[in-house]
């Protein structure tokens, strides 16, 4: 039986890479059937009234996992971010981004092998922002228990489930006492509490960010609140070919979204060169959700396959422009079919 999954291409070179993947998933004979609806600036020139369509959010309530290309969000101005709303409005509370070295993928460090864990709901990405006069704006910074202690319950049973050796907490409770003295109050006693066989530390978000770039193989799973995660996987995705490299999920009790970490590069758009690995490793970890949660172990084969494929392509120098490459986004997905076995 096909597991229905809701596509949201995206805008910019969304509709580009997302072609490529599905081409990849048509080759494999993947067990998946796309429903595809829009999203972001996408939305707005089909007509929607709003960035995310009522339809859209009803079809990932529906089918429970979605995989999104990238959407446009302006700078200062104009509507909000596509990805905020998915995140508060579905509950997806756990950002996870896996950031490992790639064969054939040189970069300045080797053996990178990192998984970044975020809090997605609150934080200052909150959005509670007030104009108190025409001066001066505040923008609160939310915390909550029950926030707190159920990222970090994911985390540390995320780690014992994968094998991870040791949890770092990157914080900045030296200065905000009480938001960031919290999560790392709660991040100890979870600790404690559910998985003490597991190392755990704790760094200053500013001295944590210059370790990571002095030597990335000393952590292992980071955990953060929202605006240091977001911040922070961008920087390790940096140590191991960039934003177009990396896979993103987005994950609560009961929906799933899985995307495409980096921009929708509009000055990009509609010339067949964007790099598709992005949202296929995003892909992948699809796949591998669904083995875990519904039992389903071809996706779990199909996720191998694919990771198998597209690595062979990169050792063997098939690789996309952004990575010193000369392939386009069509001739890499053709790359990755050839050798899938």
């Amino acid at each position: 039986m096909d597991h229905t999954i809701v596509l949201i291409p995206g805008d910019g070179i969304g509709p580009e890479v997302s072609r490529a993947v599905r081409r990849v998933f048509e080759a494999a004979g993947a067990p998946v059937r796309w429903v595809e609806y829009q999203a972001g600036v996408a939305a707005l020139e089909a007509g929607a009234k709003d960035v995310l369509p009522a339809e859209t959010l009803g079809a990932i309530l529906e089918h429970g996992v979605a995989l999104k290309g990238p959407c446009s969000t302006p700078v200062g101005e104009g509507f909000s971010s596509v990805n905020v709303q998915l995140r508060k409005r579905l509950n997806l509370f756990a950002a996870v981004r896996p950031v490992r070295s790639l064969a054939g993928v040189k970069t300045r460090f080797e053996n990178v092998d990192l998984v970044i864990v975020r809090e997605n709901t609150e934080g200052l990405y909150s959005g509670a922002e007030n104009q108190v006069t025409d001066d001066v704006v505040i923008s609160m910074k939310v915390a909550t228990g029950t926030g707190c202690r159920r990222i970090a319950q994911w985390a540390f049973n995320y780690a014992a489930r994968h094998g991870r050796r040791k949890v770092t907490v990157f914080h900045k409770a030296n200065i905000m006492k009480l938001t960031d003295g919290l999560f790392l109050r709660l991040a100890r006693e979870v600790h404690e509490e559910t998985h003490p066989e597991i190392e755990y530390q704790e760094a200053i978000i500013d001295a944590g960010c210059m370790k990571l770039v002095q030597d990335p193989t000393q952590f292992d799973l980071l955990l953060l609140e929202n605006l240091y995660g977001d911040v922070v996987s961008d920087l390790c995705a940096g140590l191991v070919g960039g934003l177009g490299v990396v896979p993103g999920a987005n994950l609560g009790v009961e929906r799933a979204v899985f995307e495409a970490v980096h921009g929708s590069a509009p000055d990009l758009a509609g010339k067949g060169v964007a790099n598709p690995l992005a949202l296929l490793t995003s892909a992948e970890m699809m796949l591998e959700h669904l083995a875990d949660t519904r039992g389903d172990e071809r996706c779990r084969t199909l996720a191998q396959r694919i990771r198998h494929a597209y690595t062979r392509a990169l050792a063997e120098g098939r690789r996309t422009r952004d990575l010193g490459g000369d392939l386009g986004t069509e001739a890499f997905a053709e790359a990755i079919i050839e050798r899938l076995n």
